[in-house]
């Protein structure tokens, strides 16, 4: 376990799969490795080197009792209604902090976008792993050189709503083969960042493009700026304020390169240009272990 978990503890696991399945599930991952520690499991327990936690197969998490937790995390991807985004409080959670998209949050919460709307909000939403790539980049080109308009591309890994042979979905392009092709297609990282950035709504237009790659995917940002900036003067304030926001490379990175970076994104540095009026600056992102990172790092500030 991380360090940093020394902040908190965690009290209870829940899911639907079991002990078992999710501890084999710990300790073998296809794109990030086998885990170095011991893991064990009983039919009430996870155990993941000394650490014990208690665990259950509850498929609703408000017929629990959950009085002795401060923090309840949603990681379920369907927490798109307030009767399920209060699955947590109904059994006696402080509060509920949801890994995805929620319309119905009190609040949708981008670290290094809109911290300062942080209060006492009961259910938070952590957005999606593009918005938390984005949105703290576009606060910090328009706070530092004035955003006039914008399009944003992600070039994004495939994930478990795509199917692994074509089969039918909603949308017509995701219906085909994740690993076979590039499949471009929208991305909810343009409603949620007008969301986070209501100041900026409407500037800048999102799309995506899914390839095939089981990790890691990449911001490709074209923007026009009202104060004109040289590389190195953009390069020099992004580099400024590194941190665990946003990193920076001046490396010639690949993809797989930034696999377990805890950044939000990671801006490669060599490929921001600037031609008539037009910035374009590029950034890597692990969208699971960067985007669980900032989970944590909500934990920590409630």
């Amino acid at each position: 376990m991380s360090s940093r978990g020394d902040d908190f503890e965690i009290v209870h696991l829940n899911d639907i799969a079991g002990p078992e399945l999710i501890a084999y599930l710990f300790e073998y991952d296809s794109v990030f490795g086998v885990f170095g520690g011991d893991v064990q499991h009983d039919n009430t327990s996870l155990t993941i080197k000394d650490l014990t936690i208690p665990m259950t197969s509850v498929p609703d998490m408000s017929d629990m009792d959950l009085s002795n937790v401060d923090v309840f995390l949603d990681c379920t991807g369907k927490s798109n209604s307030r009767t399920w985004a209060e699955r947590g409080l109904r059994a006696g959670a402080r509060r509920v902090v949801i890994s995805g998209p929620c319309p119905s949050a009190d609040l949708t919460l981008v670290l290094g976008a809109n911290d300062s709307d942080l209060g006492d909000q009961p259910i938070i939403s952590c957005a999606s792993c593009t918005t938390n790539a984005l949105a703290p980049l576009l606060r910090r080109l328009d706070d530092g050189f004035g955003l006039i308009s914008g399009h944003m591309t992600t070039i994004h890994c495939y994930t478990g709503s795509q199917p692994t042979v074509d089969a039918p979905r909603g949308d017509k392009v995701r219906s085909r083969a994740a690993a076979r092709s590039m499949i471009p297609t929208t991305t909810s990282a343009a409603g949620l960042t007008d969301l986070v950035l209501p100041d900026l709504a409407g500037r800048v237009t999102s799309h995506s493009v899914r390839v095939p790659s089981a990790s890691v995917s990449a911001v490709d940002l074209v923007v026009r700026l009202e104060k004109h900036a040289d590389v190195a003067t953009l390069n020099n304030a992004i580099d400024m304020q590194s941190d665990n926001i946003i990193g920076t490379t001046v490396d010639p990175l690949v993809s797989s390169d930034l696999r377990g970076r805890p950044e939000s994104l990671i801006l490669a540095l060599p490929e921001t240009s600037v031609n008539d009026g037009l910035t374009r600056v590029f950034g890597w992102y692990d969208n699971e272990w960067g985007f669980s990172n900032r989970m944590l790092d909500v934990v920590e500030r409630l």
